[in-house]
């Protein structure tokens, strides 16, 4: 799967693979090198995401779309 045709997919079924409560709080905004980049809308959702929740969101992702495509993701305020 190509890069372009990938981001978009996963901008597709983010809000129905992820849980509702980070989907409130966090959307996709790119893939790059393997490293999904996705923004936050607070820095308290971002702590909350990236201690308690970073590492089922990438096993989601990654059983979804494959390791290959997603290696890591990066959240950020934004």
């Amino acid at each position: 799967m190509d890069q372009r045709r990938a981001e978009a997919e996963i901008f597709k079924v983010w809000n129905s693979l992820i849980d509702p409560n980070i989907v409130t709080h966090a959307q996709p905004a790119g893939i790059r090198n393997g490293t999904l980049f996705v923004n936050v809308d607070n820095s308290v959702w971002l702590s909350e995401i990236v201690r308690y929740r970073a590492p089922e969101v990438l096993d989601r992702l990654q059983h979804s779309f494959g390791r290959n495509l997603i290696q890591r993701i990066s959240f950020r305020v934004g």
